[in-house]
C-alpha cells in the first residue's frame, strides 16, 4: 500500500513498506512540461550530477562513497510519461538490518543524494565545462543510437508524425541540435529554474522508518527557496493531422508501423477492457496478430502492439518484406475487425487476462519494479489501484474488448524500406 504524504508545497513523498527485501529504493523526481526547448536539456541534467559534488568531485570519490554504503548505487532517471518529462536520481542499497553492527546505510545514502542534487560541483558558478561536453557526447550517442535499431527508429518516426501537435511526439530525450547547443551556464541556470518551480515527487521503498525519512528529505528540501509552479493535468491526443509516409534506407528487412488513436486512457473507465483489447490484438505470443499474421499466414517475421494508456494511443509495428506492405496492412485491419465484431475465443480472451494479470502480479517482486510501477502511475494519472486493476482486469467481458476495439481509427502509418536496386 502506498503512504502519501506531502512534505512541503509541491514535494510529494510516496513510500511502500516493504521488509521482506534485502535492497531498499529511493527516487527523486522533477516534474516538467514536455518541450521541445527543454527536453534534451533536462535529459542531460542528471547525468552531469553524477559527475561529482562539492565534496566529491569526480566518479572516482563518488564510487569510493557507494563502495563504503556497502556497493550502493545511483543512476539518471529520464522518463516521459503523457505529457510530462520526469527527470532525477534513482538510489539502490542494501537494508540497514543486513549491515553490520553499527552501521548505517539509508541515512548516508539519503545524505549523499542531496549532496549530488543541491551541491554539484561547478566552475566558475555553473556546471563544470568538461563534465558538460562529456555527458553531451555521451546523449548525442545515445540518441543516435536509435538509427541503429530499426523497429526502435521506425517506430519513432511513426510516432513524430502521428503526434505532430502533441508532447508525446518529443522524444524523451531530445534531439541533437539541442543537445548540441546546451552550454554549462544554460544547463545551470536551467537546473536552478528546476530546483525552484518543478513539483517534485519522491519514491521509497524499504524497511526503514518511515517518519524519519520524511523528515530527512524534508529537511534536505528546506534549504531551498522554492516557488513551486502547478503542472498541467495530463490531456488525451491532440490530433494535428495524420497521413501515410514513406523513407527508404539501407535496409534488408522493412519496417511497417500503424498509429491507431482512441477516447480510450488510463483516466477512463474502459481502461482495463483496452488493455486486455490490446493484449488479445497484438501484444504476446497468443494475440491474434502474433498466431494469425505471423505463424499461419507467414506474412512478416516480428509483430506486436503496444497501448500508450496516457494518451489513448496504440501502434501495430512489424518486420516484413517490403512488397508485402499492402496486404500486412490488410491483414492487420482484419485481425483488428474480428475484435471488433466480437469474434474472440474463450481461450484467447483468458489468454490475454492472465498475460495483464501475471505481469500485475510480478510489480511487487522488487523495490524497483513497485518504485516504476508506483511512480509512472501516479504521475500518468492512473486511476486506478493496482487492486482495482487487476480486478477489473478479471470482470472484462468479449462485449466490452470489441467496444474498446471499435473505439479504434487508424491514424498514421509509417513505412520504412530498402533502397530499390
Amino acid at each position: 500500500m502506498v503512504q502519501t504524504t506531502e512534505l512541503l508545497p509541491g514535494v510529494t513523498l510516496r513510500c511502500v513498506a516493504a521488509e521482506r527485501f534485502r535492497q531498499g529504493c529511493l527516487s527523486v523526481q522533477f516534474l516538467r512540461p514536455m518541450c521541445r526547448e527543454e527536453a534534451a536539456v533536462n535529459a542531460l541534467i542528471p547525468a552531469v550530477l553524477l559527475r561529482g559534488t562539492k565534496t566529491r568531485p569526480d566518479l572516482r570519490s563518488i564510487t569510493l562513497g557507494l563502495d563504503d554504503l556497502y556497493g550502493a548505487s545511483v543512476g539518471a532517471l529520464v522518463r516521459r510519461i503523457g505529457d510530462y518529462q520526469a527527470v532525477g536520481l534513482y538510489c539502490g542499497f542494501i537494508e540497514d538490518r543486513y549491515a553490520l553492527p553499527g552501521d548505517r546505510v539509508l541515512g548516508p545514502m539519503i545524505g549523499l543524494l542531496e549532496e549530488l542534487l543541491l551541491d554539484p560541483v561547478t566552475e566558475d558558478g555553473v556546471f563544470r565545462r568538461d563534465y558538460v561536453q562529456s555527458e553531451k557526447r555521451n546523449l548525442i550517442a545515445t540518441i543516435e543510437s536509435e538509427r541503429n535499431d530499426k523497429r526502435a527508429y521506425a517506430a519513432a518516426q511513426m510516432l513524430r508524425r502521428m503526434c505532430s501537435a502533441d508532447s508525446f511526439g518529443i522524444p524523451r530525450l531530445g534531439e541533437v541540435p539541442q543537445v548540441e547547443a546546451i552550454g554549462p551556464d544554460t544547463a545551470w541556470a536551467h537546473y536552478q529554474k528546476i530546483l525552484r518551480e518543478s513539483p517534485v515527487e519522491i519514491f521509497y521503498v524499504g524497511g526503514g522508518d518511515l517518519e524519519e525519512v520524511a523528515e530527512r528529505l524534508k529537511k534536505l528540501f528546506s534549504r531551498l527557496d522554492r516557488a513551486p509552479v502547478g503542472m498541467p493535468e495530463q490531456t488525451a491526443f491532440r490530433d494535428g493531422g495524420g497521413g501515410d509516409y514513406t523513407e527508404t534506407m539501407q535496409i534488408q528487412q522493412a519496417k511497417l508501423v500503424m498509429g491507431f488513436t482512441t477516447p480510450i486512457t488510463n483516466r477512463s473507465e474502459e481502461f482495463a477492457a483496452m488493455q486486455v483489447m490490446n493484449t488479445l490484438f497484438g501484444a504476446g505470443m497468443t494475440s491474434k496478430l502474433f498466431v494469425n499474421v505471423r505463424e499461419k499466414m507467414s506474412l512478416c517475421y516480428s509483430i506486436g502492439s503496444g497501448y500508450y494508456g496516457s494518451k489513448g494511443i496504440l501502434t501495430v509495428s512489424a518486420g516484413i518484406d517490403a512488397d508485402k506492405e499492402p496486404v500486412v496492412t490488410e491483414s492487420i485491419m482484419a485481425q483488428l475487425d474480428a475484435c471488433r465484431k466480437g469474434d474472440i475465443t474463450p481461450e484467447e480472451l483468458k489468454a490475454a487476462k492472465e498475460a495483464i494479470l501475471s505481469g500485475l502480479r510480478s510489480v511487487y517482486d522488487t523495490p524497483g519494479a513497485i518504485e516504476g510501477y508506483e511512480t509512472t502511475a501516479a504521475i500518468g494519472g492512473l486511476v486506478l489501484t493496482l487492486d482495482g486493476y487487476r480486478q477489473a482486469v478479471e470482470a472484462v467481458t468479449v462485449a466490452q474488448v470489441a467496444q474498446a476495439a471499435a473505439a479504434l481509427r487508424l491514424h498514421t502509418t509509417y513505412f520504412l524500406k530498402g533502397v530499390e536496386a
